[in-house]
């Protein structure tokens, strides 16, 4: 069926989604936070909602338009909300309630999906119905995509990676081999099984397209922002001089200083994500936070 789609937010993400689903035939209308309220307002009579911006706007953007029919919505947000911990789904579901909210993500690097190259992802949510015609309708030969019952654990597990991406960027930034790389990732999926475990998420969703899918992609390319800002943090830059050299949104930064300081309060032990934020506040050297990690109490896998 073609449907009348709005795509909030233009950045490299946003902008891949309106052409991926144009060329799928439907009508794709972009909103972008210059264009304003009066532009947004026009927007309020499509079927279907596509809410691509950074997390830290998800928030203001929900309030703005919770007084609008309710219709369904597709986050695409990535990250913890550093004052809450929440999900870019769990934002919508607070301003909008009444809304059903379905949840996208997986291995998709904006750029060689510009390109014409192929990729999956996964569709989450909780009415099978609405998933099934979603999934059907925003299908096309070049962007598949499947569907779960697990919109928690998708979204949980398309933030943490971010984190996770990081982390490989230092490791590889500071050239340890595919070795420890390869040790780091699997130890990373292990920190992303425990929160998903306490988040109410299901760990089997790590072995699919949102976890270790997307950790692969996210954890190993040049082309994702999260893995060169680890890069340049090995190199001794500072946090804020690291943003500047990506030149985009990182949302690994904030949603590592969610995550961190929920498992503080909830006693959890996440070494990798504790030493990835010790290097975002400066506290210690890249070799440091190496040797940090190595020195751990040696016990079973």
């Amino acid at each position: 069926m073609v449907r009348d789609i709005a795509v909030l937010g233009g950045g490299a993400w946003g902008s891949t989604l309106t052409a991926l689903l144009e060329a799928n035939g439907h009508r794709l209308r972009c909103w972008r936070r210059l264009h304003g309220d009066d532009a947004l307002e026009q927007l309020k009579d499509v079927d279907l909602v596509i809410s691509a911006v950074a997390l830290v706007g998800v928030a203001p953007l929900a309030r703005r338009i919770s007084h609008w029919t309710p219709r369904p919505l597709l986050s695409c947000s990535k990250g913890l909300d550093p004052g809450s911990g929440a999900t870019a789904s769990g934002l919508w579901q607070s301003a909008c309630p009444n809304w059903p909210v379905l949840v996208l993500s997986g291995p998709n690097l904006a750029a060689e999906l510009q390109q014409g190259l192929p990729a999956a992802s996964v569709l989450a949510g909780t009415d099978e119905k609405l998933l099934v015609e979603i999934q059907q309708d925003l299908s096309s030969e070049q962007f598949r995509l499947y569907r779960n019952r697990d919109p928690r654990g998708t979204e949980l597990a398309g933030g943490l990676k971010n984190v996770m991406a990081i982390a490989a960027g230092i490791c590889d930034g500071l050239a340890l081999g595919a070795n420890a790389r390869a040790s780091l990732l699997t130890r990373a999926l292990a920190e992303m099984a425990l929160v998903l475990e306490q988040q109410g998420g299901c760990a089997e969703t790590l072995y699919g397209l949102a976890g270790i899918g997307d950790l692969m992609a996210t954890a190993t390319s040049p082309l994702s922002r999260n893995y060169r800002y680890g890069c340049y943090l090995s190199e001794g830059l500072s946090s804020e001089a690291a943003l500047l050299k990506v030149g985009a949104t990182v949302e690994g930064l904030p949603t590592c200083k969610a995550l961190c300081q929920m498992a503080t309060e909830r006693e959890w032990q996440l070494p990798i994500a504790s030493s990835v934020l010790d290097l975002i506040r400066g506290e210690v050297k890249p070799a440091e936070a190496l040797r940090q990690l190595m020195r751990r109490e040696l016990r079973s896998e």
